[in-house]
C-alpha cells in the first residue's frame, strides 16, 4: 500500500450495504408497482379511470343525435369496423383487452351516442387510444350504433344477460 491512503475495511462493507440495500428497495417498488398495474389491466378488467375521458365531451357533443341510430345495415358495418380498427385493442366482443378497456361497461353503454362519437373521433392519445376522425363520419356513427347494439357487461342488476344479446339502440 502507499503511505497516506488509507483503507477502512468497514467503510467499504457499510457503503456496499446501502448499496445493496437501496438496490433491492428500488427493485421492490418497481415490482410491486408493475404487478398492481398488470392486475388492473389483467383479463380486460379495467379501473374507474379508463371511463373519465367520457365526462370531457362537450355538451354539444353529448346532445349529437347519431343519424344511423335506425339503419338497420349500420350495426353490421359497424361489426365489422369495429373488428379492423377497435377489436385488437378493446377485444373481439368489445369486453376489453390488454390495451383498451371493455366498451361493454355501464359507463361506455350509458354514455350518449354522442359522447361516444366524440371520444372515437378524439381518441385518448395519451392512454393509447388513437384519433379516429380521419375515419369517415358516418362509418364512425357505424361503430358508435354497433357499440350501443351490445349487451352491457355482467353486472349485479344484469348478471344472467348474454354477452352476445344485442339489445335495441338507444
Amino acid at each position: 500500500m502507499k503511505s497516506g491512503t488509507t483503507t477502512n475495511p468497514s467503510f467499504y462493507s457499510h457503503a456496499v450495504r446501502h448499496f445493496l440495500t437501496f438496490s433491492m428497495a428500488t427493485v421492490a417498488v418497481l415490482l410491486v408497482v408493475s404487478l398492481r398495474s398488470s392486475a388492473q389491466k389483467e383479463g380486460g378488467r379495467h379501473n374507474d379511470s379508463d371511463y373519465s375521458e367520457l365526462n370531457r365531451a362537450p355538451q354539444k357533443a353529448i346532445q349529437r343525435r347519431n343519424p344511423l341510430e335506425t339503419d338497420p345495415d349500420a350495426v353490421a358495418a359497424g361489426a365489422k369496423l369495429f373488428e379492423l380498427h377497435c377489436a385488437e385493442c378493446h377485444g373481439s366482443t368489445a369486453d376489453g383487452g390488454r390495451k383498451g378497456p371493455s366498451l361493454r361497461a355501464h359507463e361506455v353503454q350509458q354514455a350518449s351516442p354522442g359522447t361516444v362519437f366524440w371520444l372515437l373521433t378524439n381518441g385518448v392519445v395519451r392512454r393509447g387510444m388513437p384519433v379516429w376522425s380521419k375515419l369517415p363520419e358516418p362509418q364512425r356513427w357505424q361503430i358508435v350504433t354497433y357499440l350501443k347494439s351490445l349487451s352491457p357487461a355482467a353486472s349485479p342488476q344484469n348478471a344472467g344477460a348474454s354477452p352476445d344479446k344485442a339489445v335495441p339502440i338507444r
